[in-house]
């Protein structure tokens, strides 16, 4: 894979890799955006991981373009002969069929499927964060079974609550705050995946991996109100003692 470099504006470089979203590409864009925020060089204002391509922000009294385009061609030089080990696993609590009501049961009608078979499908994968976008926090995953490809809704609603879990084309979300959508919600999560008022306000980041856990109503209200109170904040289960 070689990239290429793109001016976005004038205090913009888009680094591409390649024209397929796959899991190796895209852990290779996250690798370089790691080392890039590590290098911590002057003059780089944000660091924008996607599918397979980085936006890299720059100020250009400090750090001139073309120097940019030279730094980041021999950092990707660098990198390592393998993409980054997987990431973080988080077993995010799902409340099926609740967020929108009756998107399930459709989703199952238009499958052939009873609803029970949704869930388990639905559930039964292991999800990718392939970026972070649209929204504070909005989670982009990859790896929804190709059952479950189902393309968006024809006209979006105008408020999706916050933590619902939809699925839009062959790609899988969870709504990070409340508004509109076209994408069709099979469930709810009490987490909070995006809050504010936290040291570090994203729950998920890219490369993570995601797994759904069925969890009843009354346990929904109960993670919801513990995480309400500030008396629960999640982990991923391969946390660091």
């Amino acid at each position: 894979m070689t990239p290429t470099l793109h001016p976005a504006g004038d205090r913009a470089l888009v680094l591409e890799l390649g024209d397929r979203i796959d899991a190796e590409t895209n852990a290779r864009i996250i690798d370089l955006a790691d080392r890039l925020d590590a290098a911590a060089w002057p003059g780089v204002t944000e660091v924008v991981p996607t599918y397979r391509s980085l936006l890299v922000g720059y100020d250009p009294v400090i750090l001139r373009g073309a120097e940019l385009e030279a730094r980041l061609m021999a950092l990707w030089d660098s990198r390592d002969a393998s993409p980054q080990a997987a990431g973080r696993l988080w077993k995010v609590p799902c409340l099926y069929g609740a967020g929108v009501e009756g998107d399930l049961d459709d989703l199952a009608r238009l499958k052939g499927l009873s609803t029970d078979e949704v869930i388990a499908l639905h559930s039964g994968a292991e999800y990718r964060v392939y970026m972070i976008g649209f929204a504070p926090g909005f989670a982009y995953l990859g790896g929804l079974p190709e059952l479950l490809h189902t393309p968006r809704l024809r006209v979006p609603r105008q408020n999706i609550p916050e933590g619902a879990i939809g699925i839009g084309g062959q790609q899988a979300n969870i709504n990070s705050v409340a508004g509109p959508s076209g994408w069709r919600f099979v469930g709810w999560t009490p987490w909070r995946i995006f809050d504010p008022g936290a040291p570090d306000p994203f729950l998920l980041r890219a490369g993570d991996r995601v797994r759904f856990v069925p969890v009843s109503a009354d346990d929904a209200r109960d993670i919801a109100a513990r995480v309400a109170e500030g008396a629960l904040r999640p982990t991923p289960e391969n946390a660091a003692p």
